[in-house]
């Protein structure tokens, strides 16, 4: 039976909805599509066990505050207006950082890539993030080779996606990379999510 793998979602105030939910389906359907396999156990986790707020004034309650975290083998990083004052979080960046450290998997979401790149995670890859957000990005990681147009971009460990919905596509992304594109497609019928694979978004080459 292949492993089961966790899937972390990190959560904090003023996280966009669907950065965190849309991936979050994937996976679990994925899951639920190959029962007997269960391939991803899939959880939130924010610094603290108490309810944060989204962007959209959702509460929404972590599973697990960062100290008693399970090890993760993919970590799920989101954006939404609330990375502007936890890119100065140092806890939260090194958390990121640790996390980043074992895991098999990195994927952001929209301006989560900032996150990444406050973690020193980018520095040499092709990356991307949400559309209104390139030229920034650039001036966030200086070394990394930013790229506008593309839904998603994988770097191996690394994948970053374009804004919002991008990241169901590099959820599916992952799934197909995982589990097989037979799997990924079932997952995207379930969604009712028109998923187109784009390969010409996939590098591993800087």
């Amino acid at each position: 039976m292949p492993q089961q793998r966790t899937v972390g979602i990190l959560l904090f105030d003023a996280v966009d909805v669907l950065d965190i939910s849309g991936p979050l389906e994937v996976f679990v359907i994925a899951s639920r599509l190959l029962k007997d396999q269960k391939p991803f156990r899939v959880f939130t986790v924010a610094e603290h066990a108490v309810p944060i707020l989204t962007r959209g004034q959702l509460s929404v309650n972590p599973r697990y505050s960062f100290q008693d975290c399970p090890a993760l083998d993919i970590l799920v990083v989101p954006g939404g207006s609330g990375i502007r004052r936890e890119m100065d979080n140092i806890v939260l960046i090194n958390w990121i950082r640790e996390k980043a450290r074992h895991a098999e998997l990195v994927l952001s979401v929209s301006t989560g890539a900032f996150l990444l790149a406050q973690a020193g995670l980018l520095d040499g890859l092709k990356v991307t993030t949400h559309q209104g957000a390139i030229n920034k990005l650039k001036q966030a990681a200086p070394h990394a080779v930013v790229q506008a147009g593309v839904r998603f971009v994988d770097n191996g460990q690394i994948i970053t996606s374009a804004g919002i919905t991008a990241g169901i596509d590099a959820a599916l992304h992952v799934v197909a990379r995982l589990l097989g594109h037979e799997t990924a497609q079932q997952t995207a019928k379930c969604l009712e999510y028109a998923w187109r694979p784009i390969s010409t978004s996939v590098s591993s080459d800087v």
